[in-house]
Formats: structure tokens, C-alpha cells, sequence
């Protein structure tokens, strides 16, 4: 499988400022194509979506970045990491680049960012406007998120001494049980995976990243709120074989979200942009192009009225 390795990931990137830290943002696409911004999720960073770029950018304008504490960017051990912030992050990275309008592709932890992006649209003060999100396989709601024992002891007070003991053959171990049966992670990927990990000693942070997992509990009418009241179309793309949240979570969202907009992709797990990068890029571009067909039939059945 050819992939783009990690030095020519990073080599094609740059880095911004944030709170006098450095994060490493991704972008590529024609200038006035539209904005898609890629959000990905724990504990990996925007490497992640190395299989669909390529295609994506044919097609739109790409914006991505590690969220702190992730992958290239900065890891700071003194550091409120949260949610609310990382979501200031891209906020950040969508002003550079004067952005008016834009659509999410998120994954993980990165659909919670895109949770908290999605409630934004409701307030008050300019920012771009939202026009679509797809969720792949994330915690929308916490009542079915089943976190793995590793993520469990990272929250734990045992949080710290874990982070320093793990080593590559626990990590690997621990990220073969969330992919599906049929489309395991080979080496090379998990070398990648692990390597984006250690960069700049990420393992010291772990435990404060996991944070994420509470913070979905105190915020959930926020963020659920936001899926059950938005305009904005919504798309889930799920594997369905994830045992973090995958058939399970889309059961969920199912019920509490009207007509919901769903791919459920049988025997894929946690990874699907990974796992099934071609079936996920034929379901995306299909809700893209609904959407683009979707003011033409409002226009013909006004022209018919």
C-alpha cells in the first residue's frame, strides 16, 4: 500500500502560533474550491486522512491540523487541554486562510471538536458559516461511548505511570482490537501511529488529553443539542464492527436525531478513513452531491407552485 510517509506529510505542512504554542496545519486544493476541514481523532493527528486526501483535494479546498497535544504540534505538560480550545484552534486556522464558509469531515475525538463548531453557529459574533458535517466513528454521545481498558486507566490515578510504561507492543496491541477482523493495521501503519505518539514525548500528556471523556458528559446538551437542533445537514459514516462506537452508537443517534442521514459499514472498525478509505470517500462525495442537488429541486418545485 503506498502511503505518504510522515517526513513528507510534515515537509508540505507549516506551523502557527497558539497560546505561544506551535501547531502544524495541512492544507491543499484550488484556491476557490470549496473548504473542507479535516478533524481527527485520539491519539493519533491528521495523518490520519493520508488515504482520502489526495482525492478530497481534486475536489476541495483542505484545511487540517494536529490539535495540540497531538502529533507534530506542541505538547505541553502545563496545559488545560479541553475540547472548547481545540475548537478555538481551528476557529484560528479557518481565519487564516479568510475563510467565509466551510464543511467538516471529522473522526473520534475530532467529532466532539466538531460538536462544539456546529453549537457555535447559533451564537452571536462573526465567523464563517458552517454548511455540512460528516461524522466517522466518535463518541456523539457518552451514554454509548465504551471506552477500551487503556483509555479507562489513562483517567484513572494510575493515568500518569501507564502513559510512561507503554510501550509500541501494548499500543499496537491496543489499536488492533478497535480495527475490524478483516482490515487489521499492518506494521508500517502502527510504526506511523506510534511514531506521531512520540513525537515531542506525547505519551506525558495522554492522561490529559483523556479528558475528553468527562468533558462529553458535562457538555452533552450542549453538544447532542447541537446534532438534535441544527439546519446544518449531518452525515455518519460509522464501522460498524468498532467496539468503541460503532453499530451501538449509530443505534443511538438513530433514535434521537430525525431523519438521520447514515452509512453503516459492516466488518470496519474504529478507522474507517483507514480501514476502507474508497468506500468512505464514495459515501462522503454521494452526500456532497445530494447537497449540491438539493437547492435545484427546491428551485424547480417553487418554479412548479
Amino acid at each position: 500500500m503506498n502511503r505518504m510517509s510522515l517526513t513528507d506529510w510534515k515537509a508540505t505542512g507549516q506551523f502557527f502560533l497558539h497560546r505561544n504554542q506551535q501547531i502544524f496545519s495541512r492544507s491543499e486544493g484550488q484556491a476557490d474550491a470549496p473548504v473542507l476541514l479535516l478533524i481527527h481523532g485520539f491519539p493519533t493527528a491528521s495523518w490520519d486522512w493520508e488515504a482520502v486526501w489526495p482525492k478530497l483535494a481534486r475536489r476541495y479546498r483542505l484545511l487540517t491540523l494536529d490539535m495540540i497535544g497531538f502529533g507534530f504540534s506542541d505538547k505541553p505538560v502545563t496545559y488545560d487541554y479541553s475540547i472548547l480550545d481545540q475548537a478555538n484552534i481551528f476557529e484560528s486556522l479557518l481565519q487564516q486562510h479568510q475563510v467565509q464558509e466551510y464543511h467538516i469531515l471529522a473522526h473520534d475525538y475530532g467529532d466532539t471538536v466538531a460538536q462544539e463548531l456546529l453549537a457555535r453557529q447559533n451564537e452571536s459574533g462573526q465567523r464563517p458559516q458552517l454548511r455540512s458535517v460528516c461524522f466517522l466513528n466518535g463518541g456523539l454521545f457518552p451514554e454509548t461511548h465504551r471506552p477500551v481498558l487503556v483509555q479507562k486507566l489513562l483517567l484513572s490515578p494510575f493515568g500518569p505511570l501507564l502513559a510512561r510504561l507503554t510501550g509500541q507492543a501494548q499500543f499496537n496491541r491496543n489499536m488492533q482490537r478497535i480495527f475490524g477482523r478483516h482490515t487489521q493495521p499492518d506494521a508500517p501503519l502502527l510504526d506511523s501511529f506510534w511514531q506521531l505518539l512520540l513525537e515531542n514525548d506525547g505519551r506525558r500528556v495522554l492522561p490529559k488529553l483523556i479528558g475528553y471523556m468527562p468533558e462529553r458528559r458535562r457538555f452533552r446538551e450542549r453538544w447532542v443539542g447541537a446534532l438534535q437542533n441544527t439546519l446544518i445537514p449531518l452525515k455518519v459514516i460509522d464501522g460498524a464492527a468498532d467496539p468503541i462506537s460503532g453499530a451501538h452508537m449509530v443505534a443511538r443517534y438513530k433514535e434521537l436525531i430525525s431523519k438521520p442521514n447514515v452509512t453503516l459499514l459492516n466488518d470496519i472498525g474504529h478507522y474507517p478513513q483507514v480501514e476502507a478509505p474508497q468506500t468512505v470517500l464514495e459515501a462522503y462525495l454521494q452526500f456532497r452531491a445530494d447537497l449540491a442537488r438539493a437547492p435545484k429541486k427546491r428551485a424547480d418545485r417553487a418554479k412548479s407552485a
